[in-house]
């Protein structure tokens, strides 16, 4: 039995999702190998490679694979996956795009999100808005699992001493091309991975006054975030969304402000460790899961923790 873990990386830095991705895998069992598929990437396969409890690196080094489109990386990581047991990514955009890809190709089906190994062919996902959890098994000779890495505690990122394989197959299908895109940037730290985030709600009223929360954020060294609803009214960009739809995250410490606290939200961050609720409305839900819930006017209320800051 070996598992072959997909890296998730932008060709010189691994991700630090396929580090969560290599904890699920660990509790698989078996040998495990990490696939570095990309363009100039030899460096983040010698950091994969110093990844605790990889055995081997497969480098696919070609410049069809320079953005990682799906058309040309799945038929890739079907021909590979053949020789696993396993195949499991990060249930990113990247993993989400590429992986039922990969299962329609190998024939089998795909195994979502999950947030537990029980046994090498039974898993735990979470369903309903995250509000139940399935127990699924599968019979399938090839494993195709997309990882929830808020699930699993990420693996040590050194101590590893993994052999690097270089993997000579895989062309561009032709299929579609890569045009542009567009990074945002920030000196903060990104969302899924912060230690801390601020999100903010329809409660916020404006875009404008999510400037309270950036400078909340910034003191704490915190993400900030935002509800669906912030995000369908304008507020903010969708790329700050967390829930069901957005980002799944799961920090040390997640401070809700003018968040009501649907369903959709709570499913994107309900496992973090501590939760703060700032909300004028008593009986909103957020209280529910919320630690520490403080009913009040936001616009004083925040200002005020700026100060005590």
């Amino acid at each position: 039995m070996a598992t072959l873990v997909i890296a998730e990386h932008d060709n010189a830095v691994l991700g630090a999702v396929t580090l969560n991705t290599v904890a699920a895998a660990q509790q698989i069992g078996g040998d495990l190998h990490v696939l570095v598929a990309g363009s100039g990437c030899a460096a983040v396969a010698e950091a994969a490679a110093k990844v605790a409890g990889v055995g081997k690196v497969l480098l696919a080094d070609q410049p069809a694979f320079a953005h990682q489109l799906p058309e040309n990386l799945a038929p890739l990581v079907a021909e590979l996956g053949r020789d696993y047991s396993h195949v499991l990514a990060a249930a990113t955009s990247a993993g989400k795009n590429l992986l039922p890809r990969v299962a329609a190709l190998l024939d089998v089906e795909q195994i979502s999100e999950i947030v537990k190994v029980l046994a090498p062919d039974t898993f735990q996902r979470p369903i309903y808005a995250g509000n139940a959890i399935a127990t699924v098994q599968s019979s399938a000779a090839v494993k195709v699992v997309s990882v929830r890495a808020t699930g699993f505690d990420a693996v040590a990122g050194e101590g590893g001493s993994a052999s690097i394989e270089a993997v000579s197959s895989g062309s561009d299908a032709g299929l579609s091309r890569f045009v542009g895109e567009e990074i945002a940037r920030s000196e903060r730290p990104e969302l899924t991975g912060a230690k801390i985030v601020v999100s903010g709600g329809r409660g916020m009223q404006s875009g404008d006054n999510f400037q309270l929360l950036y400078r909340v954020a910034d003191k704490l060294g915190a993400a900030v975030g935002a509800s669906r609803a912030a995000v369908d009214a304008g507020f903010v960009p969708n790329d700050m969304q967390v829930g069901q739809t957005g980002k799944i995250v799961a920090p040390q410490l997640y401070i809700a402000v003018g968040i009501s606290g649907a369903i959709q939200h709570l499913a994107g961050m309900k496992d973090s460790r501590v939760i703060v609720a700032i909300n004028k409305d008593e009986e909103a839900p957020i209280f529910q899961v919320a630690d520490y819930g403080l009913v009040g006017d936001l616009f004083e209320i925040v200002p005020e923790l700026e100060r005590q800051l």
